[in-house]
């Protein structure tokens, strides 16, 4: 019997999707597309076990007893995407797991790197440790630098150098372990000091623990191996906390099959968007198992029609709880860091943002502000229309003005799950909201209009990681694509790309499962990173090559092991670069020309102006004295088989679609209800039909609301592709064109969305400060803050910084104005850090301004402050205790132009002088003490600079959207609430 039955399953925390193929050829290739409850304990064990039999039996014709192994005859393949992973760490659930770590570092990874992601909170806990145990293990080694090398020194694998201070003591050890094993602990992260390059202590613990019974050893030499003990002490964690729940779930599911699955090729979908066998799948690298399907379907199938090439590609994954982005060019864009459930896990991952707002997201009026989210109804109560006794949502606020069609969901709710959606319950729960909200604002709002201002709100808050994926790192978000997917994202669709300037949307057929169809166009990936350490040098480039050669052929090695042959198969090599001096590593890819060899491309390839040319696009700025750093070499292997998937039709019938239905919608412009017309899907595929909008079109797993002034095309393979067909002005023209100009009034809705906005930007500034500066204090402690002010210099928005600076920069920006004057022209800079006279701080705390110019006059301005380490004075740090002047607490600086508009240059030597604190003297009349870093502080203070040269450009963009006028209203808006509610 002949397998032919192709499984992809993407189980997600509330339900499980399943996308499955049956055909050898792409002429004769059937579908069948399942969703089901991933825990329905009730009715099935495990979900996608329960799927594969259901396609078993639709396929076949054959029933499979629920109660019986299943019979795997048939299936080609199974492919799945789970977040058992990232549910385990979310829920802390994972296996008990000891800590070994080198001795004298037992508090490293509580200790972390200081940042303090929710500083405003005023109760701050620390996150829970992922090991409950901790072995100090008595052994110590060094790096060595070239001049103090000797005979007995170790070469690693890095190329550094090092000595064996202390060696491992493994009686102790010994005995350490078996107390650990003996409280029933099986799984154990080891961690040492250098083992990036030296890992033959990690091994020989390794071995040790292995004899002990010990069945989870994740060393950090081989989970990841490159330079950082923190990140890679927390990865090890993760991955000996969660690759034993890993395994536990595997175990389970094939135990369902007969066979045990044995003769059935299984592979999961790892973080990084590549497939892995069953075998290689770990815990570090599955934290993004299930969303990382999505990306891989988006990017194979975004294919708008009559565009002369490929356009870049923003995807939008709107779920119940929350919404993913990311961004598709051509190739993955990968990181090698992200934070989840306050872990941080380094390992190469598809670069998706998430914000805390999706279908299930709660809707509040707080502090006169519209407010939705984080906090989500979940499935269970879930929104008030699932009649449960839930809460508003954005559900709701789709079903209220017409964007959910109730005829055409099933009638799977209320307590008996037999009942339709409650439209009712619904507009009373919301009248409820909008008497309260008309009480609050003397205003007389509809209950729909609360409910579209509640969307308007939403739709804000998830265009922020968009802006922050495209803007922030100098892409022209209006030149891409929105490919939208997920249960809620076809309504929102045309609202999210017109608020971001996009005039193109891609709606895959298979949206509401795209995660699990991503799945069944995936590749098989090796990815093999080694540690380098070596400057890069264009003369030490064979090296570098030979190196990555070797590293190839391991990965073409383990390629063949999985039975991948080389015909469809392909190498990418990289360096992971950076400038002396930085911490910013930058993952660089060679480009190999067509018709070389792979050695003399690699030889001819320059890897340092592809590091610069990528470094000035990801910061806007060069570090033209730093040496480059090589800090890894990569070798990432793909195996890209024959698709047997359907193709998509040469043939095209243009045709006009009748409608199936008429229904209300609700036009927020109007305020007013409009009849649309409503399409099935299904009875337009294989057309080329055309629907101008308003109207709404019924998937088979989604609702695509098509708003007005857009078009939708129905492409022959069921895609559909929606393009703006009639572009309406802006609110800055309709402003421009009035003779007279209006007086804004103050809106709720529009204040809650310029909240969103401002702060969105003060986020941006804070992010590109992050990213552009050098400083531990700025880029890992986040030490610093972002905010904008009024013309008047009072703070209007700030991005959740640090409080101390906040309060007192709008002092700072006050002094700037009165002391400059009309001095300040565009294009200046101004810094200070002065505590007594111009509103600073303490010293290391240096405030950056920038003054934001409209029609030749300053209407705002933009700031950040950042603590530098070393400022100068009797001593390094802050306030000295045997100081008796501020010039022995370091250079005070009361007003200067860190930038002259006027030349457009950065004053380098003037700051200098001043860091220096040049003709200074110290109260003993001695020359005073300058700055001991001054490279760090100038490079910061770069990257201040360019923060704020973020935060103008989207102030101006800002204006443009809506007027000088109504943004100015609206900072005063801000203000005055601010000052307002507390006395409430």
């Amino acid at each position: 019997m002949q397998r032919s039955i192709r499984v992809s399953i993407d189980r997600g925390g509330t339900f499980t999707d399943v996308y499955a193929e049956m055909g050898t050829s792409a002429s004769d290739v059937q579908v069948k597309v399942i969703k089901l409850l991933s825990e329905d304990p009730a009715n099935y064990p495990d979900a996608p076990r329960e799927g594969i039999r259901r396609i078993l039996e639709e396929f076949t014709g054959i029933p499979h007893p629920r109660n019986q192994p299943v019979d795997t005859s048939r299936l080609e393949y199974i492919r799945m995407g789970t977040t058992v992973a990232t549910n385990a760490l979310l829920e802390r659930n994972g296996e008990r797991t000891a800590l070994v770590i080198t001795k004298g570092f037992r508090d490293l990874l509580y200790i972390g790197n200081q940042s303090r992601p929710k500083i405003f909170d005023l109760e701050i806990t620390s996150p829970d440790m992922l090991y409950e145990e901790v072995v100090e293990v008595n052994e110590r080694v060094q790096l060595v630098f070239e001049n103090d090398r000797r005979p007995t020194d170790i070469r690693g694998v890095s190329g550094d150098y090092v000595r064996v201070l202390d060696p491992l003591d493994l009686v102790d050890l010994r005995a350490q372990l078996s107390a650990v094993r003996a409280k029933g602990i099986k799984s154990v992260a080891v961690v040492l000091v250098h083992s990036y390059t030296f890992t033959q202590h990690e091994q020989q613990i390794g071995s040790l623990a292995h004899e002990l019974g010990f069945s989870q050893i994740s060393l950090s030499s081989e989970i990841m191996p490159m330079i950082k003990m923190v990140p890679r002490g927390f990865t090890s964690c993760a991955d000996a906390y969660l690759t034993p729940v890993i395994k536990d779930y595997l175990h389970s599911f094939c135990s369902g099959f007969d066979s045990n699955l044995n003769d059935v090729k299984i592979s999961f979908m790892q973080s990084d968007g590549g497939l892995t066998p069953m075998s290689s799948f770990f815990g570090n690298r599955a934290i993004l198992s299930g969303p990382a399907g999505g990306v891989v379907g988006y990017a194979r199938t975004t294919r708008p029609p009559r565009l002369p090439a490929p356009l870049p590609v923003i995807g939008f994954d709107m779920g119940g709880t929350s919404t993913d982005v990311s961004r598709y060019d051509g190739t993955f864009e990968h990181v090698f860091e992200s934070v989840t459930a306050n872990v941080p896990i380094r390992a190469p991952q598809l670069d998706i943002q998430t914000v805390a707002a999706g279908g299930g997201s709660r809707l509040f009026y707080k502090n006169q502000l519209f407010v939705v989210g984080p906090e989500s109804v979940r499935a269970h109560p879930g929104p008030v229309c699932y009649r449960k006794n839930g809460y508003l949502s954005v559900t709701d606020a789709n079903l209220v003005t017409g964007r959910i069609v109730p005829q055409f969901f099933p009638h799977i709710f209320g307590p008996l799950e037999n009942e339709p959606l409650d439209v009712e319950g619904t507009r009373k729960a919301f009248q409820t909201l909008s008497d309260e909200i008309n009480a609050s604002q003397q205003t007389a709002y509809s209950v729909e209009a609360i409910a579209s201002g509640f969307l308007r709100v939403a739709n804000e808050a998830m265009c922020r990681p968009i802006r922050n994926l495209t803007q922030m790192r100098g892409f022209d978000i209006t030149t891409h694509v929105l490919a939208c997917f997920g249960g809620a994202g076809p309504q929102h669709a045309c609202s999210i790309a017109k608020a971001l300037g996009m005039s193109k949307v891609y709606i895959q057929r298979y949206s509401g499962i795209l995660s699990a169809y991503g799945l069944s166009l995936a590749d098989s990936v090796i990815d093999k990173q080694w540690p380098a350490s070596c400057p890069y040098v264009a003369s030490e480039n064979p090296s570098l090559v030979a190196k990555l050669q070797s590293l190839a052929s391991v990965v073409l090695a383990d390629l063949k092991a999985e039975g991948f042959d080389e015909t469809h198969s392909t190498l990418e090599y990289f360096l992971n670069l950076r400038y002396e001096g930085t911490d910013t590593a930058l993952m660089t890819r060679a480009v190999l020309p067509a018709g070389t060899t792979v050695q003399a491309g690699l030889l001819a390839f320059d890897f340092d102006t592809a590091f610069t040319t990528k470094y000035q696009q990801e910061f806007g700025f060069l570090l033209h004295a730093r040496s480059v750093l090589v800090d890894d070499i990569r070798v990432r292997g793909t195996f890209s088989p024959p698709s047997n998937s359907q193709s998509t039709p040469t043939t095209i019938s243009t045709t006009s679609a009748s409608p199936h239905a008429t229904t209300p919608l609700y036009f927020d412009e109007l305020n007013a209800w409009k009849p649309v017309p409503v399409y099935l899907h299904s009875e337009m595929l294989h057309t080329q039909t055309v629907v101008q909008g308003p109207a709404i079109i019924m998937q088979n797993q989604a609702t695509v609301v098509v708003e007005s002034e857009w078009t939708a095309e129905i492409l022959p393979n069921g895609d559909l592709y929606l393009y703006l067909s009639a572009p309406s002005s802006s609110l800055a023209d309709q402003v421009h064109d009035q003779d007279v100009a209006p007086v804004v009034v103050m809106d709720p809705i529009q204040l809650s969305v310029f909240s969103h906005r401002f702060m969105g930007i003060a986020e941006q500034m804070g992010r590109t400060l992050a990213r552009t500066s050098v400083s531990v204090n700025i880029k890992e402690r986040l030490d610093f803050s972002c905010a904008l002010f009024g013309p008047d210099g009072g703070l209007v928005a700030n991005a959740p910084h640090l409080p101390v600076h906040l309060g007192a920069m709008q002092q700072a920006v006050k002094f700037q104005m009165q002391h400059w004057g009309h001095d300040i022209v565009e294009g200046d800079v101004l810094v200070s850090n002065h505590p007594q006279l111009a509103g600073g701080s303490h010293l290391p705390d240096i405030t950056v301004m920038t003054p934001v110019f409209e029609s030749g006059r300053i209407v705002f301005f933009v700031a950040s402050r950042g603590h530098h380490a070393d400022i100068g004075g009797i001593a390094p740090g802050s306030m000295p205790p045997l100081s008796k002047t501020l010039t022995e607490e370091g250079a005070a600086i009361v007003a200067f132009k860190l930038v002259d508009g006027r030349s457009g240059q950065f004053q380098e030597q003037g700051i200098t002088d001043i860091l220096l604190q040049k003709g200074k003297v110290d109260s003993n009349g001695r020359p005073a003490i300058g700055t001991r870093n001054l490279r760090d502080n100038l490079s910061d203070l770069k990257a201040q600079v360019a923060a704020n040269q973020r935060g103008v450009l989207l102030m101006h963009d800002l204006i443009a959207e809506y007027s000088l006028q109504v943004v100015t209203a609206y900072m005063y808006f801000i203000q005055v609430r601010t000052y307002t509610v507390p006395q409430q």
